[in-house]
């Protein structure tokens, strides 16, 4: 949000309510030693965000260090091909190379006036972490990110900027050992270190107010969007938004002021891993049902007895076996559209838009690009499709499939 004041709470079907919930999804599930953290958080974010010193800081970074606002592409050529106006977000373009960066702004403001030195994170792909490990650079201060040893070796550029930027990487070697192995072991040392740390969570999960918290600073991206399509188009709201989900940072970002906007349809892209029903997915609105984890009630995967299943996907930041409690509420309420997009699917998307357009997407961005096949958009119809991340960081998976 551009303006320095807070803006009013309007009714909306989709917002979250006092007590942290989307419908009935969300809240706080916490062990009793990270109670104070959490009621800090929640008793003080929206007067803290909202306050003129923390918005001049918070959007003078955005613009002079991130790079903002990011362009919107009319991808021309594979506008042709789709027989539609599909327009790039270019979020790839930001610094450090994805939308994550615009949470780790906001947040490591609001830790330097709770007055935390310390921050843990934890990361998927490593775009999280090395925003997280560049905005500690920035400030001055310490900085641990805890990610998946798996992803550790598939993400290996990303490993090597967290550590030049001065961050621990600390393997998590249980279960997984991808995102949600490493978002238990964050939430573990936040545990143990809940005076002087604050957990900065790269995406919106979690106890609330995590999820909300995550998605203003997101929201960002939308606000452009409007702006932008208006300057370019002569109106604000497209036909469609699309936008990959994992935890669900970058949609929730990319949908945020579309929400109360029937008309714009919301098209989330879930990875689909080797087929919804191999056993090697991460489709969770297809698979899951109602439990609780990382702190928060929304729909996961697990089995009969409430173990989580392990998820799978050739993207490390969409290999998680939940959604954001947001999402699971589009999800529930029908106003955002699932799709389970397959390995295979979202490198030939990846590669489509390399050749057609010359930009290299993250493969968790092709998989929202792979939508394109199914959604069968209007030639009079405007298609804006969230590019969360650049592909720099796949290039090792891609080359595999040359």
């Amino acid at each position: 949000m551009t303006s320095i004041e807070q803006p009013k709470e309007k009714e909306t079907a989709f917002g979250v309510n006092e007590k942290g919930y989307y419908g009935q999804f969300g809240g706080a599930y916490i062990p009793e030693m990270l109670f104070p953290n959490v009621e800090e958080l929640q008793q003080n974010y929206l007067d803290i965000i909202y306050r003129p010193d923390f918005q001049e800081e918070f959007h003078g970074l955005l613009k002079n260090y991130v790079g903002r606002p990011t362009p919107l592409y009319l991808a021309n050529r594979l506008s042709e091909k789709y027989n539609t106006n599909i327009y790039l977000k270019r979020e790839d373009l930001c610094h450090t190379g994805a939308h994550k960066v615009n949470n780790t702004i906001g947040q490591i403001l609001l830790a330097k006036r709770l007055g935390k030195n310390k921050i843990v994170a934890e990361t998927g792909a490593g775009q999280h972490g090395v925003a997280t490990a560049t905005v500690c650079a920035l400030m001055g201060l310490e900085c641990i990110v805890y990610m998946g040893e798996i992803d550790i070796q598939r993400q290996a550029p990303n490993v090597a900027r967290m550590k030049m930027l001065g961050a621990e990487v600390r393997p998590a070697t249980s279960g997984s050992k991808t995102l949600k192995d490493a978002t238990n072991e964050a939430m573990r040392h936040w545990i143990n270190n809940p005076v002087d740390t604050h957990y900065i969570i790269g995406s919106v999960v979690g106890p609330h107010p995590y999820p909300d918290m995550v998605a203003r600073f997101q929201s960002v991206i939308s606000e452009e969007m409007r702006s932008q399509l208006l300057e370019q188009t002569g109106k604000e709201n497209p036909d469609y938004v699309i936008a990959c989900v994992g935890g669900g940072s970058n949609a929730a970002g990319a949908f945020y002021h579309f929400l109360d906007e029937p008309e714009v349809q919301l098209i989330a892209a879930e990875a689909g891993g080797h087929g919804i029903y191999s056993g090697l997915s991460a489709a969770t609105t297809f698979l899951g049902k109602p439990g609780v984890l990382h702190g928060s009630k929304s729909i996961l995967m697990q089995t009969e007895d409430g173990q989580v299943v392990e998820p799978h996907s050739i993207s490390a930041g969409l290999d998680y076996p939940g959604i954001g409690p947001l999402h699971a509420h589009l999800w529930e309420s029908g106003r955002a559209k699932f799709f389970a997009i397959t390995d295979d699917e979202s490198i030939q998307a990846g590669f489509e838009l390399t050749k057609l357009e010359g930009i290299i997407p993250a493969i968790e961005s092709a998989h929202a690009l792979a939508t394109l096949q199914y959604l069968k958009a209007g030639s009079d119809e405007t298609v804006v499709i969230n590019l969360s991340g650049r592909g720099d960081k796949d290039l090792a998976t891609y080359m595999k499939y040359l």
